[in-house]
């Protein structure tokens, strides 16, 4: 039974791999507009975001 539930929850986590490079791509392209505009708040906001999303496509790429 715990061989069938860690099975699932890798599976699920392999799920979240796409989702996580599309927001990664959108953060990129919010990230572009800010420096463009010179919006110094936004251009942390994404950043920060960015490492966050960063940190969990590393963890699930490892497991």
């Amino acid at each position: 039974m715990k061989y069938v539930l860690e099975t699932l929850r890798l599976e699920e986590e392999r799920q979240k791999l796409p989702v996580i490079r599309m927001e990664i791509d959108y953060e990129l392209l919010t990230l572009y507009d800010a420096l463009q505009d010179n919006d110094t708040v936004l251009i942390i906001k994404t950043k920060e975001r960015l490492e966050h999303l960063r940190k969990q496509l590393i963890k699930l790429e490892k497991d």
